[in-house]
């Protein structure tokens, strides 16, 4: 699984001009899940991005965690996480898991970090998606699940 993480002020994602889900101060999770990709692969990311130290302390440093800024998380769907556009000009989507598991995939990744204590707004599964935000940095990781 690939997590493209953006550290924001504030995000939201809307579906056909109507506003699905939003954010105040948190993350906004691009989730891509990949062709072999498990339950401990969405259970592990899902620890990692509640855990990961992106937000500022007092003195202005990256120490703090989502669960200790409180912040919410915004997980949209994103399987582009998973082209490669090394060969000619239309990228490939080979390596991103088929729908269906994709979908069990990414609702586990969002109870996951619900039962790590973060809010969490979802965009819509299969659906064309606007998403606005406001990066806070700007702070943008990739973090992928390990081999």
């Amino acid at each position: 699984m690939r997590a493209l993480i953006q550290r924001v002020k504030r995000a939201e994602v809307s579906v056909a001009g109507e506003m699905v889900g939003a954010i105040g101060p948190g993350m906004l999770i691009l989730l891509g899940v990949g062709m072999g990709d498990g339950e401990a692969d969405a259970e592990w990311l899902a620890a990692k991005c509640a855990r990961l130290r992106i937000f500022d302390d007092e003195e202005g440093q990256l120490n703090r965690s989502l669960l200790e800024t409180g912040g919410g998380a915004l997980v949209v769907p994103q399987f582009t996480l998973y082209a490669d556009s090394r060969k000619g000009r239309r990228p490939s989507y080979t390596d991103a898991a088929a729908p269906e598991d994709a979908l069990r995939l990414f609702q586990l990744f969002c109870e996951k970090l619900l039962e790590q204590g973060v809010g969490v707004e979802r965009g819509s599964f299969g659906e064309r998606m606007e998403v606005e935000l406001v990066n806070d940095g700007p702070v943008t990781l990739m973090v992928e699940t390990p081999e």
